[in-house]
C-alpha cells in the first residue's frame, strides 16, 4: 500500500472543516483523531511492522471517528445510546458515501479498513477475523482507549456525562460495575447507572489493552492516574476508588 499521508491529512481536514471547529466538541474530536492516528503508528512500530504497515495503522486511526461529526450535527451528543452508533456512521461516511477515495485511491485495503473502523468501539470483536485484520483492529482499539483516558481528564466530566457538579460528586458506584472492574474487563454500558460508574468504566478500559506497548504508553502518559484521582464528595465512592487505584497499579505492574 502506498499512502500519501499529506493527502490523507488534507482529506480529513477538508471533511472536518464542514463542521464548526469553534465548537469545543468538534475540536475535541479533531484533536482526538490526530492523537489516535499517532498512537496507532507508535503501537504498530513496536509490533515490528514495516513502513507500509505502520502507515496503514496510522490511517485506521485517522479514519476511525469521522462519523462523530455527523453524529454531533444530527443529535447534539456523542452518546451512542442516545443517538446512533458512531462507528457505523463512520463506515457510512467513508464507504457508503465514498469518502474513502479522498484518502486512499487504491481499494485493496478497503475491507480491512472497513472492519477496523466498524469494530473499533465494539465491546468485543467478532469471531472469524483473519490474523492481519485482527492485528489492525487491536492496534486501533488500543490507541482509541489510550486517548479516551486523556479526553476524560482534559474535558470536564460534567460536560462528557451531561450532569451537574453536585450530581457528579455525590454519585455512588454501582456494585455490578465494581464487580466488572475487579474481573479485569471493560464495563458493559448496560451496567452503568451513575456518573461515577462512567469513571470506573473508563478506568477499566486499561484491562482490555492488547499490547505491552499500549500499557507502557498508559504508564508514561499519566492520564490514567489523573482519572483515578477523580474528586468525589461521596465517602463510600472515595473508599472504593482508593481500593481500585491500588488494584490497578498492581495489575499494571504485573502486566508490564
Amino acid at each position: 500500500m502506498q499512502l500519501d499521508r499529506r493527502r490523507a491529512l488534507d482529506a480529513f481536514a477538508a471533511y472536518a472543516a464542514r463542521y464548526n471547529d469553534k465548537d469545543p466538541k468538534v475540536r475535541l474530536k479533531i484533536d482526538h483523531t490526530y492523537r489516535v492516528a499517532a498512537l496507532c503508528g507508535r503501537i504498530a512500530r513496536a509490533q515490528g511492522l514495516d513502513a507500509p504497515g505502520i502507515d496503514l495503522a496510522w490511517l485506521c486511526g485517522l479514519l476511525h471517528d469521522v462519523g462523530r461529526f455527523e453524529q454531533l450535527r444530527r443529535y447534539g451528543t456523542f452518546n451512542d445510546a442516545a443517538s446512533i452508533d458512531h462507528a457505523a456512521c463512520s463506515v457510512q461516511v467513508l464507504f457508503d458515501e465514498g469518502h474513502i477515495r479522498d484518502y486512499l485511491p487504491d481499494p485493496d485495503q478497503d475491507a480491512l479498513l472497513r472492519t477496523a473502523v466498524a469494530c473499533h468501539s465494539a465491546y468485543r470483536l467478532p469471531g472469524g477475523l483473519d490474523a492481519r485484520t485482527l492485528l489492525y483492529c487491536n492496534i486501533l482499539r488500543d490507541a482509541d482507549k489510550i486517548d479516551i483516558l486523556r479526553v476524560n481528564v482534559e474535558t470536564p466530566l460534567e460536560e462528557i456525562y451531561n450532569v451537574t457538579t453536585a450530581e457528579l460528586r455525590a454519585a455512588a458506584i454501582t456494585p455490578a460495575v465494581g464487580e466488572a472492574f475487579y474481573a479485569h474487563h471493560a464495563v458493559l454500558r448496560s451496567l452503568k447507572r451513575t456518573p461515577a460508574d462512567n469513571v470506573v468504566g473508563h478506568m477499566s478500559l486499561v484491562y482490555e489493552l492488547v499490547f505491552a506497548e499500549s500499557r507502557r504508553i498508559v504508564r508514561q502518559q499519566g492520564w490514567l492516574d489523573r482519572l483515578m484521582d477523580f474528586s468525589t464528595g461521596n465517602p463510600a465512592t472515595a473508599r472504593t476508588l482508593a481500593d481500585m487505584r491500588d488494584h490497578m497499579h498492581a495489575w499494571l505492574a504485573a502486566n508490564a
